[in-house]
């Protein structure tokens, strides 16, 4: 049995199946009809049953963004899909359905129970986001190859797994294989792996687990060192100083420079080129360790911003917080003593007592409101003068040593220039002959000739430095002014929210005062 519904009319995932789906689950009596009559905003929704719904296709359910659990089982669904925005899911039950391929769960990667019972899967493929697996069924498929199986030590939290039902599990070797293979698992098809079966296993397999285990290891130590060249990388580009910690740039010069890279070849060139390349490389290496040193400053700078902005903000906070408290100390026993009166004269007295004093505490907060803006506002400028001062001596210092690297090509050009010349001299004469290469002949035709040559690869070496310089200045310059406006953004979003806060207090306190009834005096 693949699904319950396969002759019946298959179903969209709709709103309005959605809706009936969560109003089933939700709150009963009087909290339910509330819900009902309020609306319920999906976004709220962690868990969500959609089984036994002859839904034909996964779709629409992007608005349940802190969904947890999802229930599509007893289904006819022949596709995963549509689950990419359910970044928070932990367990997900497909099974029951008519799903041949593993695929579209590169998302989830907080699942940790997956149940694919019963559908038509036969390859185990497309999970290796699942890093936090620990539960995992995919009983009564078409899996065959026991090989398969040896994806599944990826998963190192995997604890359980169902493969009863599928062709694979009636081979004789298959507990042996599965316990060999998956050291850390303890339960398959429902029985724990005691320790005598692994022993057998662990005998049965023991060359071949060996050699698969120094392979993972090599493996595993060549994806550290990748992530840590990456996490270094990323470093060095949030400095603005990425491939300047050696000879990138000298080399970047000659990537496309075909006639410079055939003429350092020419006989007495070596030691011009090298000079050039160890002096650019040392002036590449000032940039880069000034760069990261300029980072550390200014995420000290940001560090003593943020913590000055949210000194500021608690404070008020708290000032906020001691005038609500005098407020409602002041004004506690306020509608006991309504209660008692039985003049309505001294009632409207009372009442309109309590009115001033809410309107009191209103002026009151949004005053200490308006303080805060002003005061985060002198903090914001300060930051922004310190910013602006900062990025000025970083592209002072970087420019002056991008500077530095323009005239060593341009003295490098003259020194080229000069010996092209003196050998052009020397070719013109037949006395170069068994030194020429046939790339190089062509070059030494005439003196425009070499000449156009020496001076478009100069072109090409200053045009890279520049574009190198231009790319640095334009980084931290977009890093500055969008630094700032995100600063002034995100403090008028918390001006506005703070202000609703205020008003939303105040109107409820107002409409309590309104919705209140004097009870009838015996």
């Amino acid at each position: 049995m693949s699904a319950l519904y396969d002759t019946a009319e298959p179903n969209v995932i709709d709103d309005e199946m959605l809706r009936r789906a969560v109003e089933e689950q939700g709150p009963g009596e009087e909290a339910g009809r509330i819900a009902k009559a309020e609306g319920i905003d999906f976004k709220d929704v962690t868990r969500l049953h959609l089984d036994f719904r002859n839904i034909l296709k996964i779709d629409n359910l992007w608005q349940f963004h802190n969904l947890t659990r999802l229930q599509l089982d007893n289904n006819i669904i022949e596709r995963i899909q549509g689950l990419d925005t359910l970044v928070h899911l932990v367990w997900l039950d497909l099974s029951f359905n008519n799903i041949e391929a593993i695929e579209g769960l590169n998302a989830l990667m907080k699942l940790r129970d997956l149940s694919l019972y019963n559908n038509r899967v036969s390859v185990i493929e497309n999970m290796d986001s699942l890093d936090k697996l620990q539960v995992l069924s995919l009983g009564n498929n078409n899996l065959t190859s026991l090989e398969n199986l040896i994806y599944l030590r990826r998963f190192r939290d995997l604890r359980t797994l169902t493969m009863v039902g599928n062709p694979l599990s009636e081979d004789e070797n298959y507990k042996l294989f599965v316990a060999a293979h998956l050291p850390s698992l303890v339960y398959l098809d429902y029985r724990l792996l005691d320790e005598n079966i692994r022993d057998i296993a662990n005998v049965k397999y023991q060359y071949s687990i060996e050699e698969m285990n120094h392979n993972e290891t090599l493996e595993r130590v060549k994806r550290e060192k990748e992530e840590q060249s990456q996490e270094e990388l990323d470093k060095h580009k949030a400095a603005y100083v990425e491939y300047l910690n050696g000879p990138f740039l000298f080399e970047a010069l000659y990537a496309e420079d075909a006639d410079g890279t055939r003429l350092s070849s020419l006989p007495g060139m070596d030691e011009l080129v090298d000079s050039y390349r160890a002096k650019c490389t040392e002036v590449c290496r000032s940039i880069f360790t000034y760069g990261l040193e300029h980072h550390k400053k200014r995420e000290a700078e940001m560090a003593v911003f943020n913590e000055c902005m949210l000194e500021a903000i608690l404070e008020n906070q708290e000032a906020g917080s001691t005038k609500i408290q005098d407020f409602q100390m002041k004004n506690s026993e306020l509608f006991d003593e309504l209660s008692q009166f039985t003049d309505q004269q001294a009632v409207d007295t009372k009442t309109l007592q309590y009115s001033q004093d809410i309107a009191q505490l209103m002026d009151a907060l949004l005053t200490l409101e308006l303080q805060l803006v002003d005061q985060l506002e002198e903090i914001i400028k300060e930051y922004e003068r310190n910013i602006s001062e900062l990025v000025s001596s970083f592209l002072e210092t970087v420019q002056g040593l991008m500077a530095q690297i323009r005239d060593l090509e341009n003295h490098h050009h003259e020194k080229l220039l000069e010996l092209s010349v003196s050998i052009l001299d020397r070719v013109l004469k037949g006395e170069m002959d068994e030194d020429m290469t046939d790339e190089l002949r062509v070059l030494f035709v005439d003196k425009d000739t070499i000449i156009n040559a020496v001076s478009a690869s100069h072109d090409i070496h200053l045009l890279k430095i520049d574009n190198r310089e231009d790319e640095l200045v334009t980084k931290i310059n977009n890093w500055a002014t969008n630094l700032i406006q995100k600063i002034h953004k995100d403090e008028q979003q918390r001006n506005r929210k703070r202000v609703a806060e205020i008003n939303m207090y105040v109107d409820h306190l107002r409409d309590e005062l309104d919705n209140f009834e004097v009870p009838d005096q015996i």
